[in-house]
């Protein structure tokens, strides 16, 4: 579905990824973990373009979209939850949601059953807008917009930062079924290991712009992932 090859992306004279590999499948959660400022939330950004790449390709369904445009890719199926959640606090919630039929054709405008099955607090605040809603309750807006895009591939930037826990069980709930649905490919950033642990079929540890480990569940060392994450 998805493959990040040998990717290299710089800040003017700042490198911020330096020949980063991965890849997501459908019905898999791939982590990327690792402490701020090692390249995640770059990674991520290269990976819907809104930062364009200076070296290596970024394969999806086949196709190579190294070099097309972030409206492009969200065509394509992609999908993207931002760090910070960048929801549009003067819209309502169901405003928000509706922001995710861009790249839809005109008979999918419209918001599919699961993001309210998921997260039934949003069907009950449709009309408030979205900046009086709770910091947990605006990451799952979040998530629900890029639901709404019926995307093959979702990104998923630290959902769990700031949020009080029973939200955040909501949000791994979430992650579970679009997992077990195997037609979804899912990109988790976190720094929260266990949340990553318990969903995770496959993980990179970043440093400094680069994929430092790798490891996949069967062989899932949660010690060594922490260690090197400290490192």
């Amino acid at each position: 579905m998805l493959e990040v090859k040998d990717i290299n992306l710089f800040y003017g004279a700042a490198q911020a990824l330096r020949g980063v590999s991965i890849a997501a499948e459908p019905g898999k959660v791939t982590c990327v973990l690792g402490r701020n400022g090692v390249g995640k939330t770059s990674l991520l950004r290269a990976m819907v373009g809104q930062y364009p790449v200076s070296s290596g390709a970024i394969v999806f369904d086949g196709d190579d979209i190294t070099s097309l445009k972030p409206y492009e890719r969200a065509r394509k199926g992609i999908g993207f939850v931002p760090q910070g959640r960048e929801i549009f606090p003067l819209l309502t919630v169901e405003e928000n949601l509706k922001t995710g039929f861009g790249p839809l054709k005109r008979q999918d405008k419209h918001i599919p059953d699961d993001v309210f099955s998921l997260f039934p607090v949003l069907q009950s605040m449709l009309g408030r807008r979205g900046g009086d809603l709770s910091g947990g309750q605006q990451q799952q807006l979040a998530i629900g917009r890029a639901l709404v895009m019926r995307p093959k591939l979702l990104l998923l930037d630290e959902p769990t930062e700031g949020i009080q826990p029973s939200i955040i069980k909501d949000i791994g709930r979430a992650i579970s079924y679009l997992r077990n649905l195997g037609s979804i490919a899912i990109v988790l950033v976190e720094q929260y290991l266990d949340f990553a642990c318990e969903l995770g079929d496959s993980f990179a540890v970043m440093d400094r712009g680069a994929v430092k480990f790798t490891c996949d569940r069967t062989n899932l060392d949660a010690g060594e992932i922490s260690r090197q994450m400290a490192l």
